[in-house]
């Protein structure tokens, strides 16, 4: 199958060339308005198991010759900003009807991408598919959505948002589009009517937490102008209101953005698109954080119980693999094509030609990770709330220690770093001295807020509080050690419970990370003996304190 991929060379051509590469039944035609950019492009990819031609191909030249020049069996959009295509938007689309040839893109407007529509009769007629929106927004989110609501009797909101890596590369003609959109009016169908909202003029904070995976930092979403609003508005037209966001970081960048829009909708400046060039250097260079990306989608309904709860899906995205989820609902679509499933015929917006289940099946080669949370069960403790769906998959043993243990005895090793700093942080912390072989209880204690851990070695006795997070520190559990507070998150690692520091404050007052102590520390269970590790160390004073061993939780009234 032969496709013609334009703007194959640009961020996201760039990308569904890399998905699809591997795939030796594949011709992609690399094009663009530029020949030697194609070909140096296809030259750096010389290994791929495609065979990659470069083109040259201009969207506003004689479509109909170049498209018979290159005789591609599917089009592949990935140009944009489809904002900005004015009159004869549809022009691709017109040509590659006339000359039965499928079609995709990965346009992000809404209302390019609700008007794709107008083509169905005449896409059927000519037997092509006409695919718009084919990127995260709306696919994906689509597909989410039936999946959380599929049980549910009533959906009354969707919301969702991305939040890419800092250093993620965004393309030009992306920040075209968000400079073009940023502070004007866009309407989507709510309930009874149209609503107006402007991008970027509105916030909403969010931490995405695949249950059982250290979240993202709570990320501030703004409103972007996403095909999602019309789109799954129609899909699901009972509900109130489809809301989508991007939370771009570093935070002040995105500020700086928020505050241009609201210069747009005040009028103090008519449009932010002479301001896209200044925005693409400084997205791609101001830069900093952490290389991982994120993405959410919350649903909000009625069970079918009657009973009216929210549930979210989470994906967290390490490293490099983040920037390729827009481009996977390409491949997923160029994967069912090739295994003779091709979509059917007609133009329409992207929503309904890829299930959840085929993104898993692409997510799971890479470093991306999902999961769903529900309402909590009722009664659920301190640690079950935090952990989400992925509780279930500890050892029983674990789980016993934290749902409604009244204590736990055992044995211990404990060690003492030697050095003054070290002997003095541990003294201010209480930690227990030096013991090759200790008795060890713990007491657990329910309050309101959360839970006090008494702990006792020996004749040595220390104690912390531990509560769940809120505001930044959302989807984390808060350990206080008086005037110290460390937010955690609970990563389950097998059958592991790992302990990782997100955050720290002293005295209520936030501290950078790399100040912090260096902690490794997790549960787990050996011989049906629930076990723990942690070290506490520091670049100034190296090892602080360690201790280890075994416990056995004692019910209630033990």
């Amino acid at each position: 199958m032969k496709l013609l991929i334009v703007g194959g060379y640009g961020t996201f051509g760039g990308r569904i060339v890399d998905l699809l590469g591997c795939e030796p039944r594949l011709t992609l035609i690399v094009a663009g308005r530029s020949l030697s950019l194609a070909e140096a492009f296809c030259v750096r990819r010389s290994r791929a198991a495609a065979s990659l031609t470069a083109a040259q191909f201009d969207r506003d030249g004689d479509l109909a010759t170049q498209l018979l020049a290159l005789q591609p069996d599917v089009v592949i959009d990935a140009s944009g900003p489809f904002q900005t295509y004015g009159d004869g938007a549809y022009k691709l689309i017109e040509a590659c009807i006339t000359a039965r040839v499928h079609y995709l893109d990965l346009a992000d407007g809404s209302a390019f991408v609700d008007g794709v529509s107008a083509y169905d009769v005449a896409a059927r007629q000519a037997g092509v598919y006409v695919l718009s929106g084919v990127s995260s927004f709306p696919v994906l989110t689509a597909a989410v959505v039936r999946r959380l609501a599929a049980t549910m009797t009533r959906v009354d909101e969707i919301s969702g948002g991305i939040a890419p890596s800092p250093y993620a590369g965004v393309g030009a003609n992306v920040i075209r589009a968000i400079a073009s959109y940023a502070g004007q009016p866009v309407a989507y169908l709510g309930r009874t009517a149209k609503i107006i909202g402007r991008p970027f003029t509105q916030q909403r904070r969010y931490t995405i937490a695949p249950p059982g995976r250290a979240p993202l930092r709570s990320t501030m979403f703004s409103l972007i102008d996403v095909p999602d609003l019309r789109a799954l508005s129609k899909l699901w037209p009972q509900a109130r209101r489809v809301w989508m966001g991007a939370g771009p970081v570093p935070e002040i960048l995105h500020r700086v953005l928020i505050f241009c829009a609201w210069m747009v909708e005040l009028g103090v400046i008519r449009t932010l698109s002479p301001l896209a060039p200044l925005m693409h250097w400084a997205t791609n260079r101001l830069r900093w954080g952490e290389h991982r990306g994120g993405m959410y989608v919350e649903v909000r309904g009625a069970s079918a119980a009657g009973v009216v709860e929210t549930r979210s899906w989470h994906l967290l995205a390490e490293g490099s693999d983040g920037p390729l989820i827009p481009s996977m609902a390409v491949q997923a679509i160029v994967l069912q094509h090739l295994a003779g499933d091709a979509p059917e015929a007609g133009a329409r917006a992207c929503v309904d030609d890829v299930e959840l289940e085929e993104y898993e099946r692409l997510f799971a080669s890479r470093t991306i990770y999902t999961g769903v949370r529900m309402q909590p069960r009722a009664g659920a403790l301190l640690y079950e709330r935090i952990v989400g769906d992925a509780w279930q998959s500890l050892p029983e043993i674990v789980r016993m220690m934290h749902d409604g243990a009244a204590s736990a005895e055992g044995r211990a090793r404990v060690d003492r770093g030697g050095s003054p700093l070290a002997l003095l942080a541990g003294a201010m912390m209480s930690f227990p001295p030096a013991s090759i072989d200790v008795p060890v209880r713990v007491r657990f204690e329910q309050t309101s807020r959360g839970e006090v851990w008494r702990r006792s070695f020996g004749r040595h006795s220390f104690h912390s509080h531990q509560y769940e997070g809120r505001g930044r520190s959302e989807r984390l559990i808060i350990e206080r050690f008086g005037v110290l507070e460390f937010a955690m998150a609970l990563v389950v690692d097998g059958d592991h419970v790992r302990l990782v520091t997100r955050r720290w404050s002293a005295f209520g007052v936030p501290l950078p990370l790399w100040l912090a102590p260096r902690s490794n520390v997790h549960e787990t269970a050996e011989n049906g003996v629930f076990c723990f590790f942690v070290e506490i160390s520091h670049p100034l004073t190296g090892l602080i304190v360690r201790y280890s061993g075994w416990l056995k939780p004692q019910p209630p009234g033990v």
